[in-house]
């Protein structure tokens, strides 16, 4: 994804509120042999960029007053209770060293899964993105996790799909494998408690 900015030389709190009355946003793109630059963005833009999964986790094409370089979203600040971006921080990409950054995961199948279409099974996503290590020109922008065999007690771990090429999960502790979705069949019993209940209280009425 490609998008701008103009450079910004007055910095502190008092210059920041300035910009965001004025529908600009401060950020900063930091990383690299280069020093830190502040730069501003236009609110609107990088707000409905915001709202894009791929620009949470892909390569992006940051141009600053005409000059070209290749960045990743690191953070975003919002406002408490507004839908305002208060600020933004990127960091410079070089294409010979390897970043660490989550990437989403997209469930696929689940629906036509024996679990769902055979026991009307409730599918939980225990985890919705990972952590991975790579080149950026390896990065993905979402990992998909097939769910089609998926089966009740059988849960499906990072183990049992295939990563992108280039690409490695960077583990946190002991949890090598982690558990990625489950699918379990409703519990009944309450809902038979109820219905009972109600049955019961029928004469009465």
């Amino acid at each position: 994804m490609k998008f701008s900015a103009t450079s910004r030389s007055v910095q502190g709190s008092s210059a920041s509120r300035r910009l965001r009355h004025a529908g600009r946003v401060p950020a900063i793109v930091y990383g690299g042999e280069a020093t830190p630059q502040n730069i501003e963005l236009d609110h609107n833009d990088i707000y409905h960029a915001l709202r894009k999964e791929q620009f949470h986790s892909s390569i992006l094409d940051l141009e600053i007053d005409g000059k070209g370089q290749q960045v990743l979203l690191r953070s975003v600040q919002w406002h408490a209770y507004k839908q305002q971006v208060l600020h933004v921080d990127f960091q410079r990409v070089a294409a010979n060293q390897a970043l660490t950054t989550k990437v989403p995961l997209h469930f696929i199948n689940e629906e036509s899964s024996p679990a769902v279409k055979l026991n009307a099974a409730i599918v939980s996503h225990i985890m919705t993105e990972l952590e991975v290590s790579c080149l950026p020109k390896n990065l993905p922008q979402f990992i998909e996790v097939d769910l089609g065999q998926l089966i009740v007690g059988e849960p499906v771990h990072l183990s049992q799909i295939k990563l992108p090429v280039g690409v490695t999960y960077v583990a946190h502790g002991s949890d090598a494998d982690p558990l990625l979705a489950s699918a379990v069949i409703p519990d009944q019993t309450d809902e038979a408690d109820e219905d009972g209940a109600g049955e019961a209280a029928a004469p009465e009425a």
